[in-house]
């Protein structure tokens, strides 16, 4: 069952726009399980797919949150997209 929402999760944020974000929480519920937001921040954590923009995902309160490849990259990606 975690592979299928990891698979949901990653459409998710594939289908995430360039400049755009969404929230640990709305990729959960957009994957079908609005309470694994955690779990959303795991996947993603493990991700090592560049074609899954990983980086476009933040926190609910606005903050960066994680990133596997750093925050700092996370920040210069977002950057860069003219977030």
């Amino acid at each position: 069952m975690m592979k299928d929402f990891q698979e949901k999760v990653y459409d998710v944020v594939r289908r995430i726009p360039s400049g755009e974000t969404m929230s640990y929480r709305q990729v959960a519920q957009k994957a079908g399980r609005p309470k694994a937001w955690r779990a959303v921040g795991n996947i993603l954590n493990k991700n090592t797919d560049p074609g899954i923009p990983c980086h476009r995902v933040i926190r609910s309160d606005g903050s960066l949150g994680g990133y596997n490849r750093g925050v700092r990259i996370k920040k210069k990606l977002l950057k860069n997209e003219k977030l």
